[in-house]
């Protein structure tokens, strides 16, 4: 789930790091080719958000002379109600109308691509022919957490033993971002 309230950020939840570091990773790779910004949304209900929002970047960004721009989700790998209808319909489309010379896009998400679904599949087989366990972060809580279900979710996963009968693939997925020219 997709966590943004600035509370659960600042009980600790680890969200908006990991997304920034997959942000870094991706720049890094593109060799940062093009300037870019990190921004949050979803908003709902009266608490405070994550920022900058993305309705509000992409204003200043645009009053800034800023015209072409390119939005990447890059914390869903599938469309879905943020995406088809959030970015699509409420930043691009509603957006065209208020700077009708504003270049917007959405980068196409993952979604059913064969390279990604083959990645997937050599990660899950690589974590189950491991010892079954996750990564040592997955059983840390965020440090001032208050969700009742965290920990025993915590301590199952990350003490769950898995069947070793599934071995793992020969192939690699690191060259994954080399075949993404297809998806978008």
């Amino acid at each position: 789930a997709v966590v943004s309230t600035q509370s659960t950020g600042n009980r600790g939840d680890p969200y908006p790091q990991e997304v920034a570091a997959t942000v870094q990773r991706v720049m890094e790779n593109l060799n940062f080719s093009n300037p870019y910004r990190l921004v949050w949304q979803s908003k709902v209900g009266p608490s405070a958000w994550l920022g900058a929002p993305t309705d509000e970047a992409i204003k200043g960004l645009i009053k800034n002379g800023n015209k072409n721009i390119v939005l990447v989700p890059i914390a869903f790998t599938s469309d879905h109600i943020e995406t088809l209808f959030e970015m699509d319909i409420e930043y691009i489309e509603d957006m065209k109308k208020e700077f009708p010379d504003a270049n917007i896009l959405r980068c196409e998400s993952l979604n059913d691509h064969p390279k990604f679904i083959e990645c997937l599949a050599q990660l899950v087989a690589r974590h189950i022919s491991s010892d079954g366990k996750t990564i040592p972060q997955m059983s840390l809580r965020c440090p001032m957490c208050t969700n009742p279900t965290c920990g025993p979710m915590r301590g199952f996963f990350s003490s769950r033993q898995l069947p070793e009968s599934i071995s793992q693939t020969d192939s690699d997925c690191n060259d994954f971002d080399s075949d993404t020219k297809a998806v978008g």
